[in-house]
């Protein structure tokens, strides 16, 4: 599995707007998929949300920080640098999360779960809702 592991770091780690159709060589079929706001199955889906992430985002890349491999079971950190397309800000941002792939017998993620905070990694930098959510946090903290 180790050599499954890191073409799947390296097909990441490269992803383009062109390599989303090679979705099929990396996932099964009816491979599973959650982050913090998308649950699907099966790779149009899957392929979907991350061509979707080239069309809301500038310059969207991951950086896979570590990796645990335990038989089928993949964990691996990440972080993400992106620009936001929409706002007058360029700022480069980064996001810190991490995945839980499940790997089928043949290499491929048939499971993919991504785990990150929304709040603070993401709404937090949008302006007017990024104030917001630092009082709120604040708020809860005192």
């Amino acid at each position: 599995m180790s050599h499954a592991v890191e073409k799947i770091v390296v097909f990441f780690e490269t992803l383009s707007p062109e390599s989303v159709q090679r979705f099929g060589q990396f996932y099964t079929e009816d491979a599973y998929f959650k982050d913090p706001f998308n649950e699907v199955r099966g790779i149009a889906p899957i392929q979907r949300i991350f061509a979707h992430m080239y069309t809301a985002l500038h310059e969207p890349r991951f950086v896979v920080t570590g990796r645990i491999v335990e038989g089928d079971q993949v964990f691996l950190s990440w972080d993400f640098h992106f620009r936001f397309r929409n706002f007058k800000s360029t700022q480069p941002q980064i996001i810190r999360g991490a995945t839980h792939l499940r790997l089928a017998a043949d290499g491929r993620i048939r499971s993919h779960r991504d785990y990150w905070d929304a709040a603070e990694e993401l709404y937090e930098k949008l302006p007017l809702v990024g104030g917001l959510m630092r009082w709120l946090k604040k708020r809860a903290n005192s």
